[in-house]
């Protein structure tokens, strides 16, 4: 009997240790092709994040620029409101010496100012010049108020613009570091195909980046655009720029635009709402392309069937078939 138990426990220590002593099975290492999906989607959501990034850029620009013309209002208003105190003052005290001061104006004097403009009657202003200047003192004491709450406003939405645009940069960033720290842990063969977009066998698609003047039919605004664009070629595409040693997508586009005398909104997606649409067989050079359901890459159409576009972070300005991603609309401006 003491030797069956003893042969049962040997027996379960055996196959416990057999268990214990056996390897996990390490998950399959992920093929090249897998990789260059993951990467491509990398890169596709940072771009999406680096268009947000800009409209919250140009938002910013466009607060600071309001809340820096209001603060000079305020200031304008300040001194206008000094000077007609200043006014009322003189009257208060000629009043004072020829026949004693008129108990309005006193309060007026002595209180504070918005406290007496809520209060005080017009009817009651012994004379027509103060009546006036009061009416005067009136307005501008409730323009002055105004232009303080919209400056507080503005500067509050200035502040949250800025929060906001600094987030969206980590996160930017956040998936840029992914993708470099996915191609670090590659062989430098397999890192160079994942670099150019044809790993796992896929064909790279066929891109021009030499730099190249233009030399096609369009004449007058289109052809100061292509003419930019042009030279423009070989730069390196970095998120959040629109010049002029490098740009994003619609930074290319930005700029390039401004060239032929047409402004355009920094984002992909407002430069898609500015335009007039464009039917994809109905295409002419200078017409901008846009791609993805969430507009978040741009290019110009440069005639027979080519784009040129600034692509996506560790690549540059190019010329590529407009087929290559997923086709969302045209338009022309």
């Amino acid at each position: 009997m003491a030797a069956r138990r003893l042969t049962a426990l040997t027996l379960t220590a055996g196959a416990a240790l057999l268990l214990t002593s056996t390897p996990a099975l390490a998950e399959p290492k992920p093929s090249l092709e897998q990789v260059q999906r993951q990467v491509d989607d990398l890169y596709e959501e940072a771009e999406a994040d680096t268009e947000q990034y800009n409209g919250l850029n140009e938002k910013q620009e466009q607060l600071q620029a309001r809340a820096g013309t209001l603060q000079q209002q305020v200031a304008t208003q300040q001194d206008q409101l000094n000077r007609l105190r200043e006014t009322l003052g003189a009257v208060a005290a000629e009043e004072y010496r020829s026949a004693g001061l008129d108990p309005t104006l006193r309060l007026m004097l002595t209180a504070d100012a918005t406290e007496y403009l809520d209060g005080a009657s017009l009817q009651d202003v012994a004379t027509a010049t103060q009546a006036d200047t009061l009416r005067l003192l009136t307005a501008q004491q409730k323009r002055f108020d105004q232009l303080r709450e919209e400056t507080a406003a503005q500067l509050a939405g200035l502040d949250q613009a800025r929060r906001s645009a600094a987030t969206k940069k980590q996160e930017v960033q956040a998936k840029l570091a992914q993708v470099q720290s996915i191609l670090n842990g590659l062989k430098a063969e397999d890192r160079a195909k994942v670099v150019a977009g044809n790993a796992g066998g896929a064909a790279a698609s066929r891109s021009v980046t030499a730099r190249m003047p233009y030399t096609g039919p369009a004449t007058g605004r289109v052809k100061d655009i292509l003419t930019f664009a042009y030279a423009q070629l070989g730069k390196p595409y970095v998120y959040g720029a629109a010049g002029p040693n490098s740009f994003d997508c619609s930074g290319l586009t930005l700029r390039a635009f401004a060239a032929g005398g047409i402004s355009l909104p920094r984002t992909s997606q407002a430069q898609y709402a500015a335009g007039k649409k464009i039917a994809r067989d109905q295409l002419q050079p200078g017409d901008l392309v846009f791609y993805y359901d969430d507009l978040h890459h741009v290019g110009i159409y440069i005639g027979n069937g080519q784009l040129l576009h600034a692509p996506r972070t560790g690549k540059t300005v190019e010329i590529v078939p407009y087929d290559v991603m997923p086709f969302a609309g045209a338009m022309r401006y």
